[in-house]
């Protein structure tokens, strides 16, 4: 007699079959109009093809076109085409690896001579016609030997590195479609058909493994959708972000560059990108001091034993900078915790002292890769908005919730809607698993408190606890990681840090860290793309820009310049004998906020004509209430 298995349906049923059906036989079973959306199948979170056989009883899930993990599951067969079509056009090409990723794919080659714009554009064609002829994805399961002799022969000396890594009893599942077999764990769609529209984006190097030591190969970046509409849709968000791109316009409004000179990574900030962040900064400390923070400021450098005891030195080393003075070895800090601990431990602390709020605005070093630097959005030099609340243990969830209201108030003036997850212990890691249970336990009790909805993100917390990190949506709706809030109970234990409780005891505080913005740097950058540079007048580097319409009107331009100059008023003044209308161009362009027009009529009715850069005339007023025109502006924090 036939073995039969329980499967457990998404609606609460359960249907009894036979032991070793195909996954496509089981969905005829429960609804045969399922079989032609159905792209693969989850049973007890395990993803399988629908060729694959049911070998056990458990809850089913019938995975469709219009789940992220069907959207998933194209992208990767997508790639394994991408490689099908590149090994045709180019057989010397070796390939590696080609995942899905969050919005697309990618597949890795090594390919001495580099791939043009024209080979780019033969692998779309080529990939076109093998999805269009329908090649089924085929299974197979082989021994590892079998997968060594199979690769061997093609010469695909990567493929043959990771078999080599796996254990010599484990069998090796390969995928085949059309004249390509690729070493892969699957699952894929049952027939390149599926994919009804993709893109091929665009080219990279990428080191071997991620490792600047390997040899650099070639990436092909890539996107696939299950309709035209979809990719159309993507392809103009593209377009979209590419017109935000903050690098580019950045560059246009003489915000900041990046020199060769300099170094990689590291940020220089012309006037106009210094008053930006001034103006961040000095904001950040008025809301600090105003929430019972105490500003703090600790040296760029610490002795190396400090990043030892913290854990840093085994934990975070690859990512940090070292020096050495006088035969002593420091570690460049790459975060400010440690300096905060030390002024904690300064004096003896009572718990009629805590919580303690110490905030610094702190510039760091990490040692990021150099095929991950981006612009301001992933750099090794910048500031944080960082600080480190040292509470006791009843007090922690009353903190978390006054921080998480604190990321509430300052998302709602820039606009960012937000979403939170929760990531937790990962592998390298330092404390006991009863202080991260507890440390875990405390974010998510503050946000179930507040009753906000969250994710859990398994496995990347922070080496020494868990933590809240806070996604804000842009005004395209790309998400952003900007403020975060980590609970450790480890790092006070490790500097022995105490305060007197209420019984005379010493007892052990709980420390948060936690940023607001973030790297300062990443933050501007977001803004940038999120108000395409069009900034809110309380930030905008230049808040106005006197425009004579002739150099006859250009002394009475001067005093209403210097004016609005000593009034406060961020203010520029265009003196070139040009058109009025190339120079109201001009300010247009430099997004600045109110253009000041000067004329006839002006300077005989002692009077300014105001026009905003989104071409609303406010006509002819008095700089008194042009003056209380931007003041309001400013202290509402008001956005257009």
């Amino acid at each position: 007699m036939a073995e039969i298995v329980k499967i457990k349906l998404s609606d609460g049923s359960s249907l009894e079959i036979e032991k070793g059906i195909p996954y496509s036989d089981l969905i005829k079973k429960i609804d045969k109009s399922l079989e032609k959306k159905s792209i693969a199948v989850m049973l007890n979170n395990k993803l399988f093809d629908l060729s694959q056989l049911v070998n056990e009883s458990g809850e089913l899930q019938i995975i469709t076109e219009d789940s992220k993990e069907a959207l998933d599951i194209l992208r990767h067969s997508a790639a394994h085409i991408m490689a099908e079509a590149v090994k045709e056009l180019f057989p010397d090409a070796k390939v590696t690896i080609g995942p899905s990723i969050e919005n697309g794919f990618y597949y890795d080659f090594d390919y001495e001579a580099g791939f043009t714009q024209d080979d780019i554009d033969k692998i779309e064609k080529k990939m076109d016609y093998l999805i269009k002829k329908g090649s089924h994805f085929e299974r197979r399961v082989v021994s590892k030997q079998e997968a060594r002799e199979l690769f061997s022969k093609q010469n695909e000396t990567y493929k043959l590195e990771i078999i080599d890594e796996l254990p010599d009893s484990e069998d090796i599942s390969l995928y085949t479609q059309g004249n390509f077999t690729d070493l892969c764990r699957g699952p894929h769609i049952p027939n390149s058909s599926k994919i009804r529209g993709f893109k091929l984006l665009s080219t990279a190097g990428a080191y071997w493994r991620g490792d600047e030591k390997n040899k650099m190969l070639q990436r092909i970046y890539g996107t696939a959708f299950y309709s035209k509409d979809d990719l159309k849709k993507y392809l103009d968000f593209l377009e979209e972000a590419k017109k935000r791109d903050h690098r580019k316009i950045g560059k246009e409004l003489d915000l900041f560059s990046i020199s060769d000179d300099a170094g990689a990574g590291f940020i220089i900030w012309h006037p106009k990108g210094a008053m930006l962040r001034i103006l961040l900064e000095d904001f950040e400390k008025r809301e600090h001091i105003k929430r019972g923070y105490q500003p703090v400021v600790g040296p760029q450098i610490l002795k190396l034993d400090l990043w030892k005891k913290s854990g840093h030195y085994d934990n975070y080393r690859e990512n940090m900078y070292f020096t050495k003075i006088d035969d002593q070895e420091y570690g460049i800090k790459p975060m400010n915790c440690l300096s905060h601990m030390i002024i904690y431990k300064s004096k003896i602390r009572s718990y009629r002292d805590l919580p303690v709020r110490f905030f610094e605005l702190g510039t760091v070093y990490r040692h990021e890769k150099s095929g991950v630097l981006h612009g301001l959005l992933r750099v090794r030099g910048f500031t944080q908005d960082d600080a480190h609340i040292l509470c006791t243990p009843d007090q922690l969830n009353s903190e978390i919730i006054n921080i998480i209201n604190f990321i509430k108030d300052v998302m709602d003036i820039f606009g960012f809607t937000y979403s939170m997850e929760i990531s937790t212990r990962p592998e390298k890691s330092i404390g006991s698993a009863e202080d991260w249970d507890k440390a875990t336990f405390a974010l998510e009790n503050a946000l179930k408190t507040n009753n906000l909805p969250y994710k859990i993100n398994e496995g990347d917390g922070a080496f020494y606890g868990p933590k809240i990190d806070v996604k804000l949506r842009d005004a395209i709706g790309r998400e952003w990681q900007c403020a975060t809030i980590q609970c450790d109970f480890t790092l006070p234990q490790k500097f022995d840090l105490t305060y007197v409780g209420e019984d005379g005891q010493k007892h052990r505080p709980v420390m948060l860290h936690r940023v607001i913005l973030g790297s300062i740097e990443r933050f501007i950058g977001v803004l940038i793309e999120h108000f395409m540079g069009a900034f809110p007048v309380w930030i905008s580097p230049v808040q106005a820009i006197v425009l004579p319409v002739s150099e006859k009107f250009l002394d009475y331009s001067e005093k209403i310049y210097t004016f609005l100059v000593e009034n406060g008023i961020r203010c520029d003044i265009d003196r070139r004998s040009e058109k009025l209308g190339f120079k109201i161009r001009e300010a247009q362009l430099q997004k600045i906020p109110y253009m000041i027009i000067i004329g006839e009529q002006e300077f005989a009715n002692n009077t300014i004509s105001v026009r905003k850069r989104t071409k609303e005339d406010i006509g002819a007023i008095t700089l008194a209430n042009f003056i209380e025109i931007i003041n309001d502006d400013i202290t509402s924090y008001r956005r257009w």
